[in-house]
């Protein structure tokens, strides 16, 4: 029996254990191996199986490997000659696209060069056709994961120079930080600096706007090429306006035509804004001579993404301030990456357009590949763009052109199979306060279509403040009178559900019940007297009124609201006047023989707390300006229901 009992004890306890679900804590990690001959090294990942989504293309890896000596590149398994003996750090960093896992993470590994040997040595890349100056980026920002960005610069100059690199990053915009900076490295002796940012110049020029302020909007140049600027005070004023934080570098002895690169290791926050169709950017200012002013300004624009999909949509319309858009651009990109076997001659773009839009004011702000607008009524023979404006979409079609598969033999560097249309739009002349999503049918060719994310434009609350005044009906008070004046709180131009609050302070007088007693006596000589008491009140109140409501616009005109209201009354004020009256015999018909009237007053401070329900119906400019409004208030106290009659004019 020992034996059985024992048996089933030991197979319940196997039986539950088998039910505890181990949590997956294994990290995914990419391996660094090479193969090396003297200064010649090729590198080469080991990266584990990735994990197709359902639905989404064939998911693959895409690389940004980190030399140790300055050099870096995008090659899935690249070849690197080093110049010098000395023992490097190669980093990589491993973005899996299309992929539902998290990016590998990889350790550095170190390579040990000894000897040099006949293979030809390549410099830095020139990035003269980016006029000195680039940032680049080996992913889009994911929440709580990390990424690397590239700035490189050149020295345009005909002489050795010594200058300054700042970047920036965290736009004030959002409430949180986006990137935190791990880590930053450097290969030409550049050295980190401390320098005071405080914003010293007040007129900025002001030619466009972010379009993601929760405020109003905040005044910064475009910066969609690298720009060569002057005024150097200006520009660190205007980028300390716009961003938190900072990293500046100073170097010195570059060479003319030379091309350095700085490699900075970020990673984003948890509380990083979670928008997946915002954008986020870092900015560049590149001082090629730090005696001088003359500098570079280019800026890295990054949609924040769930996952790692080349094709994709986003807008900077996030969290846009209504008061101020009327007359701005939207802008909207959408980025595809041909991902076939073979080139692509064709791809159209169907974007849908939110009806708030203007589709008339169409404007391409920029493309790759790159390509002039196809020409109106004839059949292009050239490569170029056209666009053809539908009811609710705008079609992109690119036309003869060559963009390479990232699975086409021979095709070693992945951004040249990536292109993207950027673009912006007007508001239409009447539109409302609503949030919008479009999204974009991508078509290779023939090829089935491919569907992106939804691109949001949304509105910030905005604050708009009222003042109303008005009249009280109490049908159930004697001879009521009582007006009041107050002010209203509630989100701007709000389209259909919003929330109002109030505060309100009335002035309030009605006369209470009368009343009248009745007493007798006999006085000495035996004669029976009625004394009658008549008690009249006067009170008068001034009351706080704070209703908090919800409102609904039916349209332009007519809203309707509903809510609890509490009223405070902090000063009560009641007026007796007591009349005697003397009369002989017992009742008032007979001969009054004496009569005195006394005055009592009575001062109380918050005498009272009432709740009640309100019912509310507004007709006028139902969103913003003047309005008259009639509400019912249902007060938990007996007797205390009324009418309120108001004008209000909401700013």
């Amino acid at each position: 029996m020992k034996t059985l009992l024992s048996f089933i004890f030991c197979l319940s306890f196997l039986f539950s254990f088998s039910q505890v679900k181990v949590k997956d804590t294994v990290t995914r990690r990419a391996t660094i191996t090479y193969n090396q001959k003297g200064n010649a090294v090729t590198f080469k990942p080991e990266t584990p199986p990735l994990i197709p989504i359902a639905g989404a293309p064939k998911p693959s890896y895409s690389y940004l490997w980190e030399m140790g000596d300055g050099h870096y590149s995008k090659e899935a398994e690249p070849k690197h000659v080093y110049k010098n003996k000395g023992t490097y750090n190669a980093r990589l960093a491993v973005t899996n696209n299309y992929d539902n896992g998290k990016p590998p993470a990889t350790r550095p590994k170190t390579v040990a060069v000894n000897e040099i040997s006949d293979e030809i040595y390549q410099d830095i890349a020139s990035i003269e056709d980016q006029n000195g100056l680039a940032i680049q980026k080996n992913c889009d920002p994911i929440p709580d994961q990390q990424m690397e960005v590239i700035v490189s610069y050149q020295n345009m100059e005909n002489y050795v120079t010594n200058g300054k690199l700042y970047l920036f990053y965290n736009e004030k915009q959002f409430k949180n930080n986006n990137f935190d900076l791990v880590d930053f490295r450097t290969y030409a002796g550049e050295r980190e600096v401390k320098e005071n940012l405080v914003a010293t110049v007040d007129d900025l020029e002001n030619s466009d706007s972010y379009l993601a302020s929760e405020n109003a909007f905040t005044t910064v140049k475009k910066y969609k090429t690298t720009t060569i600027e002057e005024d150097l005070d200006a520009t660190l004023a205007e980028a300390h306006k716009t961003y938190k934080n900072a990293t500046i570098l100073e170097f010195d002895d570059a060479n003319p035509d030379e091309t350095r690169n700085v490699f900075l290791t970020f990673k984003t926050t948890p509380e990083m804004m979670k928008d997946t169709s915002a954008t986020v950017t870092m900015r560049s200012v590149f001082v090629p001579n730090r005696s001088f002013k003359n500098h570079k300004v280019k800026n890295l624009e990054m949609e924040i993404v769930t996952s790692h999909d080349p094709n994709k949509m986003g807008s900077n319309g996030s969290f846009m301030n209504y008061r101020l858009v009327r007359f701005k651009r939207v802008s909207f990109k959408t980025r595809f990456q041909n991902n076939g076997e073979g080139p692509a001659r064709m791809i159209r773009l169907e974007t849908d357009i939110p009806e708030m839009f203007d589709k008339k004011t169409l404007q391409i702000e920029d493309m790759y590949p790159k390509c002039p607008i196809c020409p109106k009524g004839e059949e292009p023979t050239t490569s170029c763009l056209d666009t053809i404006i539908k009811q609710n979409q705008i079609f992109f079609t690119f036309k003869n052109i060559y963009l390479p598969g990232s699975e086409q033999k021979n095709v070693k560097e992945i951004d040249s199979t990536k292109g993207f249309v950027k673009y912006s739009l007007k508001f239409n002349k009447d539109f409302h306060k609503v949030n919008t999503k479009s999204r974009t049918a991508i078509v290779f060719d023939k090829n089935e279509p491919i569907i992106t994310n939804y691109a949001t434009t949304r509105f910030s609350p905005g604050i708009s403040i009222g003042v109303k005044s008005g009249y009280n009906l109490y049908p159930s008070l004697e001879n009521s009178r009582s007006y009041f004046v107050g002010a209203t709180i509630s989100p701007f131009k709000s389209y259909r559900y919003y929330w109002q609050a109030e505060f309100v302070n009335s002035f309030h007088t009605f006369d209470e019940a009368s009343s009248i007693l009745d007493s007798f006596r006999t006085n000495a000589n035996g004669v029976v007297q009625l004394l009658r008491t008549t008690t009249l009140s006067e009170n008068s109140t001034i009351n706080w009124e704070i209703p908090v409501l919800i409102r609904y616009n039916i349209n332009n005109y007519v809203g309707i609201g509903a809510g609890l209201q509490t009223n405070f009354n902090i000063s009560e004020k009641t007026t007796q006047n007591v009349t005697s009256d003397l009369y002989e015999g017992k009742d008032a018909s007979t001969l009054i023989i004496g009569s005195k009237t006394e005055t009592l007053i009575t001062n109380n401070s918050f005498a009272s707390f009432k709740t009640g329900l309100l019912f509310d119906l507004t007709i006028g400019a139902a969103r913003i300006g003047p309005s008259l409004g009639a509400r019912y208030v249902v007060n938990f106290k007996d007797n205390f229901n009324y009418f309120q009659f108001y004008g209000i004019w909401k700013f």
